[in-house]
């Protein structure tokens, strides 16, 4: 027979080996989000948008929001309840966005937003998706005669105070050329000041200038935007983090509307999908499987927000093919651009 003290040490190396598997264990998945009930329980989404930046979030001559940043909360709204008007837009400064998603003031935000390491490390929140790539341009009038940024020493540059300052500091910083930082807290107020000549150069998102430009008419063609650009600008939604299933919820959405372009299914044909035989797309609009009931949604969740809101090419269709700037990264992966689907299965 074992001595007790040998009893005693395997009884110990038991439990310590046993206490070590647990401990190594995967977490169960999140099946509840509390945000997914509290939406619901609501009756309406708040979505946090900037509210006043063309092909983003702007309101038209009727009031009703416009743009890709507002299409993308309207989506969310059509996968959670079956109907994309369930919106509550709620507008934010630059510096207003990443408090509000920490508070809970809004359930998710389209706000023109960077996805940047820091501000997932650091800032309590999580990006679900981009849903669109840009970068830094620079915008200054013909009459100046400047054809590169190295010709803009000793020139006043209007940001956005904060990121806008960052990255003005590191481009010219490179560059060696010497500016006055000119910053504002919101982007009409910098777009003003750069009509009033307050500033020789508009420094911003490459897409914010396009549509800013888009918007003046004949006078558009006082203003070039120059040929360098800087850095990447990946515009992406953002959730508070600790609730994983709504995290997933917004991230799928988006990505149900990239699966459907690559399908070929849009908003004016997805009823004619219903009796395909093709795996991927009865995945998807819920014929099959499981998807929609594994986030806590309908079967036909994605089906819902295709047939509302649309695929992703017809949501950037909707929000930028007026003002004639190309789609360029944002093609699908196919046609040369930056976006696919993750598998629907």
């Amino acid at each position: 027979m074992r001595s007790q003290a040998t009893l005693a040490l395997a009884l110990t190396l038991a439990a310590a080996f046993a206490g070590s598997a647990r401990a190594q264990a995967p977490a169960a998945p999140a099946t509840t989000s509390p945000t997914l009930a509290a939406v619901k329980a609501r009756g309406v989404l708040n979505c946090g948008v900037i509210g006043s930046s063309a092909n983003f979030s702007l309101p038209d001559s009727q009031g009703v929001m416009r743009g890709i940043d507002a299409d993308s909360c309207r989506s969310v709204a059509a996968a959670v309840f079956g109907d994309a008007g369930k919106v509550k837009f709620v507008s934010l400064a630059p510096a207003q966005r990443l408090p509000a998603v920490q508070s809970g003031e809004v359930d998710v935000a389209y706000a023109n937003i960077t996805w940047t390491m820091t501000r997932e490390t650091k800032s309590g929140i999580q990006f679900t998706n981009v849903n669109f790539y840009d970068t830094w341009g620079f915008l200054v009038p013909k009459a100046a005669k400047v054809t590169s940024t190295a010709r803009l020493n000793g020139a006043s540059v209007c940001m956005i105070s904060g990121p806008g300052e960052s990255n003005a500091a590191e481009y010219f910083g490179k560059l060696k050329v010497r500016y006055k930082a000119v910053p504002f807290a919101e982007g009409e107020q910098m777009r003003k000041a750069f009509l009033a000549r307050r500033c020789d150069v508009m420094f911003h998102d490459a897409a914010a200038i396009a549509s800013f430009t888009s918007t003046l008419g004949a006078q558009a063609a006082d203003y070039v935007m120059l040929a360098e650009t800087h850095g990447r600008e990946p515009l992406a939604g953002a959730v508070r983090k600790g609730d994983e299933r709504w995290f997933d919820i917004v991230r799928y959405t988006s990505n149900a509307m990239v699966a459907a372009e690559e399908l070929g299914i849009s908003s004016k044909n997805v009823k004619t999908f219903a009796g395909s035989t093709d795996a991927p797309v009865k995945r998807l609009l819920g014929i099959d499987g499981d998807l929609g009931p594994s986030m806590g949604l309908d079967k036909e969740w994605a089906a819902n927000v295709i047939a509302q809101v649309g695929n992703y090419g017809e949501m950037w269709e909707r929000a930028f093919s007026a003002s004639g700037m190309p789609r360029a990264a944002n093609r699908l992966a196919a046609q040369g651009g930056l976006l696919y689907a993750v598998p629907m299965q």
